[in-house]
């Protein structure tokens, strides 16, 4: 069975991108018509040369055919033919199969080797899976820095000034974001004149609603990453995070509001109960939106070629804090002013 390669994103050079990044030649190919015998003799000889986890049979082009367990060689009569006890159609890899597809192919497959074929299934290589593995865990531990902006080059032993050449760029275009909430706020100059109070929770909604979109984006960079995301579940995976949204939402609008009540009840305010009801609507709305936003934006990226963990937070935090004090201070507006 193969796996056909795709498109992979850019990377540095000294990562490994493809599959036949990380190949080595090819050791224990034989056959089918030999022998168990013949094929324990020339392992022997093989095996100082490397360590042979299965037997590989191609045919006299290098066609990969089959392979054979160890335990099944070993409980074989000497003079059965490879043939006879080969698993046919193996699992393979593509030669040019990307890194981060070649990982979600051989998720659920946990073999110890992988045979590497070209796109005529001749063997050209195999990989190990702690290997591949490795790759892996290093994909998702930097899954959580990309969503800020730092690159997965990015090591402790890094130089200050590389660094900062990292780094900066996506701090600038934070700020630029930040702009655009701080744009919201200011429209509403005139509500937090003559409402003050609007301000003590707007710092609230703001982290509440960014905390439900940082869950639904880890999810779904998490289901990216482990292949677990297939071609056509995107729909629902956005109806979910958007459903999650609405059910947190109402329960720490509720919580919140009740807070706003107590809080303007203490500070005199003439209508505390209908404060308390914009901040349970506000929170409701802007934790549906964070959901959705969480899911949506690595969906986009990744839709647009881009990586869908590259700096997805700040786009996150920016959707959140728009539509949290947006949506608080509009409705501020229209009950209470």
């Amino acid at each position: 069975m193969r796996m056909p390669p795709a498109a992979s994103p850019p990377a540095d050079a000294d990562s490994p991108t493809t599959v036949s990044d990380l190949m080595s030649p090819p050791i224990g190919v034989f056959r089918r018509e030999m022998t168990v015998a013949e094929t324990v003799d020339e392992l022997r000889e093989q095996t100082r040369a490397g360590l042979i986890t299965y037997c590989y049979i191609t045919d006299e082009a290098g066609k990969l055919e089959g392979l054979v367990v160890m335990r099944d060689m070993l409980l074989a009569d000497p003079e059965t033919r490879l043939e006879s006890i080969m698993l046919r159609n193996p699992f393979w890899l593509d030669v040019g199969m990307p890194l981060e597809e070649a990982l979600k192919a051989a998720l659920s497959k946990h073999f110890p080797v992988y045979p590497v074929c070209d796109a005529d299934g001749n063997l050209k290589g195999l990989v190990r899976g702690d290997e591949l593995f490795a790759e892996q865990a290093i994909e998702i531990s930097a899954q959580a820095g990309k969503m800020v902006g730092v690159e997965k080059e990015e090591r402790l032993s890094t130089p200050l000034k590389r660094s900062l050449l990292l780094r900066h760029p996506w701090l600038q275009i934070n700020l630029v974001t930040a702009f655009i909430a701080a744009g919201v706020v200011g429209m509403f100059e005139d509500t937090l004149a003559q409402l003050v109070i609007l301000a003590v929770f707007l710092p609230v909604l703001a982290g509440q609603s960014g905390n439900t979109g940082c869950q639904a984006l880890a999810v779904t960079l998490r289901g990216m990453t482990l292949g677990d995301l297939q071609p056509g579940s995107e729909r629902s995976l956005v109806v979910k995070e958007g459903f999650l949204g609405l059910c947190n939402g109402l329960l720490v609008g509720i919580t919140s509001g009740l807070g706003m009540f107590v809080y303007a009840t203490m500070q005199n305010q003439a209508q505390p109960l209908l404060l308390g009801g914009v901040v349970m609507f506000a929170m409701t709305v802007s934790c549906i939106s964070a959901g959705l936003a969480g899911a949506l934006i690595p969906l986009t990226l990744k839709r647009l070629g881009a990586d869908p963990a590259t700096a997805s937070s700040i786009f996150l935090t920016t959707a959140s804090d728009v539509v949290s004090m947006g949506v608080f201070l509009s409705v501020a507006t229209l009950l209470l002013l």
